[in-house]
């Protein structure tokens, strides 16, 4: 079974091509996005917020202090 629905190809296929031309920006700072790892995490991002199929994201209780 896939782990990624269509409309999450679509929207990490969009956000690749806006980050190719120099178009896109990331959220709150406006800064424009060049970071290949960050331009898909900004389409799985648009894509759960769409109702794609996409898997959560990891929660921060997956690291650990050792002491």
């Amino acid at each position: 079974m896939a782990k990624y629905g269509q409309k999450a190809q679509q929207k990490v296929e969009r956000a690749m091509h806006e980050r190719k031309e120099g178009t896109m920006k990331s959220g709150r700072s406006g800064k424009r996005v060049t970071s290949r790892k960050q331009a898909i995490a900004i389409g799985l991002s648009e894509a759960r917020k769409a109702g794609g199929k996409v898997p959560r994201k990891r929660s921060s209780s997956r690291k650990r202090s050792t002491k």
